[in-house]
């Protein structure tokens, strides 16, 4: 397949997944997001061992492309609903993914950014990288991610990162356990390749198991949190604050929220 927003390599048993939009901070599209969907169904029956996802440029990925915004407020019920469903087949199939997963984090990982940077199993991130689920600051419900985060982290600190859309740092984020090591940016690639390489060492079957095994512990209860979560994904954006933030950043100014 040729891929048209992301980069896909292989070497030594490891695939190595670019988030390839980097004059746009590696934003998603709708594009890029099928593009990562079938790259991860590939990477789950290939001979590939373990799978690394990172960002080319200064960002991780900057979560929705915001120059889509205008269209996003046009589409109908059936076109917003399409589009939660999308954004939850690709971090379902991360999550679930037969093998180790590893998200190198250059740079910001904010939003849908944060949630793919976050469901990998492994989590490497550079000092001072910038996290945060700020839909909330533009009248989006952080509702897909929310799912995922809330089993990582627990409601309470959840309800802390969802409501107040506040940006924190790698440093942070290794102590709420959404990263698993802080490492000097230099030395992420070569930290990275160290990791893999203790994977592949190990059994991938039982590795596989064991991932199927994390994931169906709490299959029934994602099951309904995703299914609740498109529901208020595309209800949001029938209402006043979705469009006011919409048109607010649009213009450059400060929304005035509805009531």
């Amino acid at each position: 397949m040729t891929y048209k927003t992301i980069l896909v390599t292989e070497a030594d048993g490891v695939k190595t997944i670019m988030l390839n939009r980097p004059a746009r901070r590696n934003a998603m599209t709708p594009e890029m997001q099928d593009e990562l969907i079938a790259a991860f169904e590939k990477a789950a029956t290939d001979r590939s061992r373990v799978v690394v996802l990172t960002g080319a440029g200064e960002a991780f990925c900057a979560g929705l492309d915001l120059q889509h915004l205008q269209a996003i407020a046009e589409k109908s019920p059936s076109d917003h609903l399409a589009d939660a469903e999308r954004l939850a087949r690709l971090f379902r199939i991360l999550y679930e993914l037969p093998k180790p997963t590893i998200a190198v984090v250059q740079g910001p990982a904010i939003a849908g950014g944060t949630g793919l940077a976050t469901i990998c199993d492994f989590t490497l991130a550079a000092p001072g990288v910038k996290f945060g689920f700020t839909e909330v600051k533009i009248g989006f419900v952080p509702a897909l991610v929310s799912a995922f985060l809330t089993l990582q982290v627990g409601e309470k600190r959840a309800r802390d990162l969802l409501l107040s859309g506040r940006l924190f740092s790698s440093e942070e984020a290794e102590q709420l356990g959404l990263v698993n090591e802080v490492v000097h940016p230099e030395e992420l690639a070569e930290r990275a390749g160290a990791l893999a390489e203790m994977l592949k060492a190990n059994s991938p079957q039982s590795m596989a198991a064991t991932k199927r095994l994390m994931a169906m512990q709490n299959h029934a209860w994602l099951d309904a949190a995703i299914a609740h979560a498109m529901v208020a994904n595309a209800e949001v954006r029938a209402m006043h604050d979705f469009h006011e933030g919409i048109t607010a950043f649009l213009e450059k100014r400060r929304p005035v929220w509805g009531k």
